[in-house]
């Protein structure tokens, strides 16, 4: 049994610093993952843990598989052609 590994790309919004002066900001993020909830998942543990956010102050909007041609980090890219892990 094989699982193939997507490349999805994740947008919403997050709250920045909602003590002082709160504002929403855009993000999107490429992340691969099986599934679209793994995917939620990864993004709200990347943006919780280098911003310091807890999950309510994470709006996700749109979830969407996208090929490796409309792939924009190069880090992903990389990750993707690879063929085999090598430990």
């Amino acid at each position: 049994m094989s699982v193939s590994v997507k490349i999805y790309r994740v947008t919403g919004r997050m709250l920045i610093s909602h003590d002082r002066l709160p504002t929403w900001q855009k993000f999107s993020i490429e992340v691969r993952a099986v599934k679209p909830e793994d995917a939620v998942e990864k993004v709200l543990s990347e943006l919780g843990s280098r911003h310091k956010l807890r999950r309510r102050h994470i709006k996700i909007e749109e979830i969407k598989e996208i090929s490796l041609e409309e792939v924009k980090s190069p880090e992903i890219r990389a990750l993707a052609k690879l063929e085999r892990w090598v430990v």
